[in-house]
């Protein structure tokens, strides 16, 4: 028997070992964390499980029968986050380049396969060099499997990938259908194909960090959700941002005790908006004033700044934020924000998140750019998501919401279930002095009668009171009062009851 013990007891050291303390040193140097250490770090103390510690691959190849370590590059397992159950999967740079075999694959598809039955998140911690080249079509088949499990598993559980060393090729893919990505500034990155295959076929210098980085990622593609400045900051954010989730979409957000009280006025908000229907305002102001403590967990921020989507609570409740922002472009809606906006507005609707919208767009922005780029089908996609949702929807319209896009922003039209204005609000076709140059076109050359008939369409459509004399509004609010407003709406529609027609599923205007 002490002999079986020992023999465990070694497997098990060789295991924790990885590739070796070089190895280790070496993804230290990089300041990197190890696959293990990053569990420690994200998972409560002493909660973690782990599956498969001795699977080795079978691969013959090239020498492969000589160098098997156990786990075989990935470590699995379940353990807690603030006592909420996770599985998770952590790729081992040390072993292989953390590079994904048929084994390797196995071992990722158990965990989430196990994940799906009990309704439990899965988080990857992704680092690895991609395919196993030894392996061929094997390692191949394992990335496509995993892929389907990524599909299955969409809007059945939370999917979160943290991108925290090289993720390339075929890699990529799986990160990309999950639900959220994060990425660890100058040691993470993502591409199809990497800077050498870019400059063999297009001429393009270029480096990894600029084909792929962290912030080219959160910037310019949108492709990641946030970046982190090292592993431990993107770890603990992380165990942050697990707290806004339900564990899957059979369960309600977790609802915690706020000592913010739900009645609490905030006079500054009365005087937030400017007299200057042209002056911008900071939308994330009015958000951190509403919401419990002023805490906002804002996703990309860095891109498409026009809108801005995050998690926060209002009466200890967890809620999807979508906001139009008056800083970037006037607020206008585009091609990028309609997606960013779009995709977050999809996961809280799969994810029984109520959604409350701020309003406050002119439009959809104009140009040939846009047009060409395909504004039409891209601004259908925001559309279409907030038709589509069934979860709580609280709109609050603060300044201007002109044309189309005012229908897009949650409107009572799109089964909008409260709907609020502030006096401010200014709810019509279009702008009061583009109206009127298009009904009294003839008068275009009398700055004078132009002026007074912009006062009187002003008086006349610029105000929420039209909108609200036919329903479409439910209220005209005080501002000061928007986060009593909103609380109380959330308690309204807690039990909230509306299903779509049947469906195998919707075709969203991809």
């Amino acid at each position: 028997m002490d002999d079986i013990i020992q023999t465990l007891e070694d497997k098990r050291a060789q295991a924790r070992l990885g590739g070796g303390q070089r190895r280790i040193d070496s993804q230290h140097a990089k300041g990197k964390l190890t696959a293990r250490e990053r569990i420690e770090v994200f998972l409560d103390a002493g909660s973690f499980e782990e599956w498969d510690m001795f699977v080795e691959h079978d691969c013959n190849e090239f020498g492969m029968a000589e160098q098997k370590v156990p786990g075989d590059g990935v470590i699995t397992g379940h353990g807690t986050v603030d006592g909420k159950k996770v599985f998770v999967f952590s790729q081992d740079f040390t072993v292989f380049g953390g590079s994904l075999s048929a084994a390797h694959a196995r071992k990722i598809v158990k965990i989430m396969e196990q994940a799906m039955k009990v309704g439990v998140p899965v988080v990857g911690l992704n680092d690895s060099g991609g395919a196993r080249i030894q392996e061929g079509v094997a390692s191949l088949a394992g990335y496509a499997d995993v892929f389907q499990l990524n599909v299955l598993a969409s809007g059945v559980i939370p999917q979160i990938s943290v991108i925290m060393g090289p993720c390339a090729g075929g890699a990529v893919y799986s990160p990309a259908m999950t639900d959220f990505i994060f990425m660890v500034k100058d040691s993470s990155y993502m591409f199809v194909t990497g800077p050498d295959v870019v400059k063999t076929v297009t001429h393009e210098e270029v480096t990894h960090e600029e084909l792929g980085g962290a912030i080219t990622h959160t910037t310019t593609s949108g492709v990641a959700d946030l970046a982190f400045e090292n592993d431990v900051d993107a770890l603990l954010k992380l165990r942050r941002f697990m707290g806004f989730l339900p564990s899957s979409n059979r369960e309600q957000p977790p609802r915690i005790e706020t000592l913010d009280p739900e009645d609490r006025p905030e006079a500054s908000l009365d005087t937030l908006v400017p007299s200057n229907p042209n002056k911008p305002y900071d939308i994330k102001e009015l958000i951190e004033k509403i919401v419990d403590e002023g805490d906002f967990f804002e996703l990309q921020p860095s891109h498409a700044g026009n809108i801005v989507i995050g998690f926060a609570r209002m009466g200890g409740r967890p809620v999807g934020i979508v906001a139009n922002q008056p800083m970037v472009l006037a607020g206008c809606l585009d091609i990028n924000s309609a997606k960013k906006g779009a995709r977050f507005v999809r996961f809280c609707d799969c994810f029984n998140i109520p959604i409350v919208t701020l309003v406050d767009v002119p439009g959809f922005l104009p140009g040939t750019d846009q047009e060409y780029n395909g504004i039409i089908k891209h601004g259908a996609k925001l559309l279409f998501a907030f038709a589509e949702a069934t979860v709580p929807k609280i709109t609050v319209i603060t300044r201007k919401a002109y044309g189309g896009a005012y229908d897009v922003m949650s409107s009572k039209h799109l089964r909008g279930d409260v709907n609020y204005a502030w006096p401010t609000a200014e709810i019509a076709v279009m702008g009061s002095k583009g109206a009127v140059e298009i009904i009294f076109r003839q008068d275009i050359g009398d700055t004078e009668k132009i002026e007074q008939r912009t006062q009187e369409y002003q008086e006349r459509f610029a105000n929420p009171f039209v909108a609200g004399s036919l329903g479409f509004i439910d209220d005209v609010i005080m501002p000061r009062n928007t986060r009593r407003r909103i609380c109380r709406a959330l308690t309204l529609l807690e039990n909230k009851k509306l299903e779509n027609p049947w469906k195998k599923h919707a075709n969203i205007p991809l």
